[in-house]
């Protein structure tokens, strides 16, 4: 994995959850795509009609509209910065493609800001890497927030894709949570981090038309210099639902271990889907150990079948807690993340709590180890303890400047990428 959030090689699943669990050579952090019977036919109507997932080319083109801060380069400009793509300016590979660190300036184009940026290559084989593209564009380049890693330009040429993103200077929190040659994460730091992700999520769930970012996993959260966590790669990210309508029905895509059971057995994908995951790399944080390790006993290679049932018992929940954590958290402070853990990953989505209301539980644990300021989560914790959790499209919206609208000026005029306008928010 590398800057930029990519991925592995994607693997196709065709049936539910408990036979997805049985599939041999899934390896972990892999893409999955299930479908199960009834999603056998073709796209639904939910799918047609979201404009991150397009058709064709000519619907964008219809469409277009750019937002001035997002520069189209061209693929000269980006084998300069790279130089030629060699192959020791590389960050990571994925299933998408190649990572490449580069550095854009005045020397190539006057008026550039001197800053080091990702290169994000698309491989030319297969059509999912397209779409993927394309909503990637569409969806970080309307969206800006300081807990979504910015989007740079992007650069299609003939048959080439590429997205430019600002460079995260630590890399992605699953290099630094799972890789023995780094220094263990703080308990501070760790739950900064949560915090971070949990407010770049709760700002795509409170846009005008929520946004599902359906592939929340400790690889597409990068990091900073200052360890501020930024949500990455927006290549399976949806326009969620919008008036009376209770979800979003769409052929299952996510991470196996991350993605929520009902979304993986229905294909029903509302924001409680992002909670779960949320649930899930929080688990992460606290224990130190993979979402998924076939390198452990048979009963510990799930972490949430394994660690949720503790989750929720005083005397066992600290005995989960990541060893190398020792003497850094109050007990306090444990069982409020243990707790908000738990009821992310309920089996019943309504009983999850909203994202925001992740953030008012997170926020007072930033402090000494968690020990002080926490009377103010406490009434948010009772709140989706007990189930009263206030419908997502009710709650609060945030706010944030949208660029405005300019024509493409890519060198190909047949491929700009059009702005849905379900993703403009307050």
């Amino acid at each position: 994995m590398g800057n930029c959030g990519t991925r592995e090689e994607s693997a196709v699943v065709s049936n539910a959850h408990h036979q997805v669990q049985q599939q041999q050579g899934l390896s972990l952090g892999s893409r999955i795509g299930i479908d199960s019977k009834k999603h056998n036919h073709s796209r639904s109507t939910s799918d047609l009609s979201d404009p991150s997932t397009p058709r064709n080319l000519e619907d964008f083109r219809k469409n277009a509209v750019l937002y001035t801060h997002i520069i189209a380069f061209t693929l000269f400009e980006l084998e300069t910065i790279t130089k030629s793509f060699r192959s020791d300016y590389i960050l990571g590979e994925g299933g998408f493609g190649t990572v490449y660190k580069g550095y854009i300036d005045e020397n190539v184009r006057v008026g550039l800001k001197s800053l080091p940026v990702a290169v994000k290559v698309l491989n030319k084989e297969g059509l999912q890497g397209h779409r993927e593209w394309l909503t990637e564009v569409n969806f970080l380049g309307q969206l800006r927030h300081p807990n979504l890693v910015k989007l740079i330009g992007y650069c299609c040429e003939d048959d080439h894709r590429l997205l430019v993103y600002e460079f995260m200077f630590r890399g992605s929190l699953e290099n630094h949570l799972f890789r023995r040659a780094t220094v263990s994460l703080s308990w501070a730091t760790r739950m900064m981090i949560a915090l971070g992700a949990a407010k770049g999520l709760a700002f795509l769930h409170n846009a005008e038309r929520p946004v599902i970012y359906r592939d929340f996993k400790t690889s597409n959260i990068l990091l900073d210099s200052d360890y501020t966590a930024k949500l990455s790669d927006f290549g399976l990210a949806k326009a969620g639902p919008q008036g009376d309508e209770t979800h979003v029905s769409t052929r299952v895509m996510g991470t196996y271990g991350y993605a929520a059971p009902e979304y993986v057995m229905t294909g029903h994908l509302t924001a409680r889907s992002d909670v779960y995951s949320f649930g899930v790399v929080l688990l992460e944080l606290l224990t130190g150990r993979k979402s998924v390790d076939k390198t452990r006993p048979s009963k510990e290679q799930n972490l949430v079948d394994w660690a949720r049932p503790k989750l929720n018992d005083k005397r066992k929940m600290l005995q989960i807690i990541d060893p190398r954590l020792d003497n850094q958290y109050s007990v306090r402070a444990a069982q409020k993340a243990c707790s908000l853990a738990y009821y992310c990953l309920s089996q019943n989505p309504k009983a999850r709590p909203l994202m925001s209301d992740v953030v008012e539980t997170l926020e007072p644990l930033q402090s000494s180890g968690g020990s002080t300021n926490e009377a103010s989560s406490t009434e948010t914790a009772v709140r989706f303890a007990i189930g009263r959790v206030p419908d997502y499209r009710t709650h609060h919206r945030y706010g944030s400047s949208l660029g405005t609208a300019a024509g493409c000026r890519s060198p190909n005029p047949n491929c700009s990428p059009g702005g849905p306008a379900a993703c403009r928010v307050r």
